[in-house]
């Protein structure tokens, strides 16, 4: 396990932008942490690193926001924190965007749906140190 301690907002979307670079598409991120730790500021580094170009905001009431990336690719970002269980994030097709292949998912909440985030799936943890301090555990 990675463990990085970010000062601002800042390094925590910079921590992102250089993670994204290194991955491959058909890549699962799970992003953990209380509200208001720093998830959607991670996206956003995460998104920029893909070359998305576009304003990146939480799918809280959405539940999925995709992006397309210059080279036709996807970046799924998905928010479960109103998904009750796996039964539901199915219904929903949580799964489709978990699979594809020629996509990215990062997914806020992945509690809510259990065992239908794959087992390969890189869990990203993100807690509160202080008012701008952040500690980012990431588990490749």
């Amino acid at each position: 396990m990675k463990k990085i301690i970010s000062h601002s907002e800042a390094e925590t979307e910079k921590t992102a932008f250089d993670l994204a670079r290194t991955l491959s598409p058909g890549t699962v991120l799970t992003l953990n942490g209380d509200l208001g730790a720093g998830k959607t500021v991670f996206a956003r580094g995460f998104a920029r690193g893909l070359g998305v170009g576009e304003a990146v905001s939480s799918p809280t009431y959405t539940i999925a926001q995709e992006y397309l990336l210059p080279d036709g690719k996807r970046l799924y970002h998905l928010d479960l924190y109103r998904i009750s269980s796996a039964a539901a994030g199915l219904a929903f097709g949580v799964d489709e965007f978990l699979n594809d292949p020629n996509a990215f998912a990062l997914v806020e909440w992945p509690e809510r749906v259990g065992d239908v985030i794959p087992d390969s799936a890189i869990r990203i943890f993100i807690s509160h140190l202080d008012e701008n301090q952040r500690e980012i555990s990431i588990d490749l």
